[in-house]
């Protein structure tokens, strides 16, 4: 089975199916659609039965239960890639039997524990890497491989036993809006995983409150020579705004459960300048008092430089699924009993980000997120050993047994 989740997972990284961000169209970029229409392709190969969302791309499928078990389990991953890095012309390397030494990339790069500490632990192991010019795509591709190779196990093995099992693959994620028109009820599933996690054991039930904030900043530009009182920079205005928030309460210096403020981009002249925030914690009331730091730094400046000075927007994004999770404790009791089964460590980790299982445990479909192997997401050095995938798989298909008469 290795070698056919192998085979799989390397036919998908390489269609291109990076998303893009402040678009309005959805999905962002219509080649998800090429990965998307494959995936029905061959659900429908294997007898299952699937659909796909014209308009929207979601793919949702659903295999018939052979047991009297009742509940309706779904499974779920997304197929774009992040537009932090090139997902076109993804060249994977495969390094078996991996010596714990550096794996050389394209370009003089190398994948290197003296980096990577983390790759020490997988000698002995196939490790699938980008070639250092792309990012490789294992957030998610990693994840629909693992889906689809259960499909194909179940309908394959009509003698493994389950109840129905829901499927469905998602586009733009990445950016935010993987299920904006994702069909809940349609899907039909009582409980669902997301898989969608990052080393192996990881299990996820709590991920970051969430909110996008644009700051748009109008100023008076003037001759430098004549500007004394009279010019307003817009772009040092921003940078006054930055120096405001908390300096430790940025990417660079949390972890675990601390939030931040993340500057994702700026731009401006002495006219106008424009900013993207980010802000982020676990904590609902940190999470609302980081929202009103930033509002009152905004009142603050528009007093001392002119009303509608600085505008903002802050927008919620998503929040935090804990407490749509716990009423459900029985799906993340389950999954460690998944993966002890299958000789894993269960590592129940708070994600320090997003994930479509979020926004549909509030939208009525409790859903926490299973691991797939990978590492170093969305960059040039993201990797994922075979093995652990496989173990990815393992699990899923523990998850199955357990709830097939249910």
């Amino acid at each position: 089975m290795k070698d056919k989740i192998l085979e799989r997972f390397l036919r998908y990284v390489k269609i291109d199916t990076q998303s893009v961000d402040d678009v309005a169209e959805f999905p962002s970029s219509q080649k998800q659609k090429d990965l998307l229409s494959l995936l029905l392709r061959e659900l429908n190969g294997l007898g299952i039965s699937a659909r796909m969302d014209n308009e929207y791309g979601y793919v949702y499928a659903s295999i018939p239960a052979n047991t009297k078990g009742k509940c309706k389990l779904g499974f779920i991953a997304h197929v774009d890639t992040s537009p932090a890095v090139s997902g076109k012309d993804v060249n994977p390397i495969v390094t078996a039997d991996y010596d714990g030494g550096d794996i050389q990339l394209a370009d003089g790069r190398k994948l290197s524990p003296a980096e990577f500490a983390e790759l020490k632990t997988h000698v002995g192991k196939t490790i699938v890497s980008s070639d250092g010019t792309t990012l490789l795509g294992a957030d998610d591709k990693a994840g629909v491989a693992v889906i689809m190779q259960m499909a194909e196990t179940l309908v394959k093995n009509p003698d493994i036993k389950h109840g129905e099992i829901k499927i469905a693959f998602t586009p733009d994620e990445e950016v935010g809006r993987g299920t904006d028109f994702f069909d809940v009820k349609g899907f039909g599933a009582d409980y669902a995983y997301t898989v969608d996690g990052g080393g192996l054991g990881e299990l996820e039930y709590e991920n970051f409150n969430a909110a996008d904030v644009r700051v748009s900043v109008s100023g008076k530009s003037v001759h430098p020579g004549s500007a004394k009182g009279i010019m307003v920079n817009a772009s040092l205005v921003l940078m006054e705004l930055q120096s405001m928030l908390p300096a430790f309460e940025n990417p660079a210096y949390t972890e675990g459960y601390e939030g931040f403020y993340f500057l994702e981009s700026i731009k401006g002249e002495c006219d106008s300048a424009t900013s993207h925030y980010i802000i982020r914690d676990h904590d609902k009331t940190k999470f609302e008092n980081k929202k009103a730091l930033f509002a009152d730094i905004v009142d603050f400046l528009n007093k001392k430089y002119g009303q509608g000075t600085v505008t903002v927007s802050i927008t919620d994004s998503y929040y935090n699924m804990k407490e749509k999770i716990l009423p459900h404790i029985h799906l993340i009791d389950n999954a460690c009993l998944a993966m002890q089964r299958a000789r894993v460590t269960p590592r129940v980790v708070p994600i320090r980000g997003g994930t479509d299982g979020a926004r549909l445990s509030y939208e009525g479909l409790p859903c926490p997120n299973l691991f797939t192997g990978g590492y170093n997401f969305h960059g040039r050095y993201e990797y994922i050993p075979l093995e652990d995938m496989q173990k990815s798989l393992e699990t899923v298909l523990n998850i199955i047994d357990i709830y097939k008469e249910r």
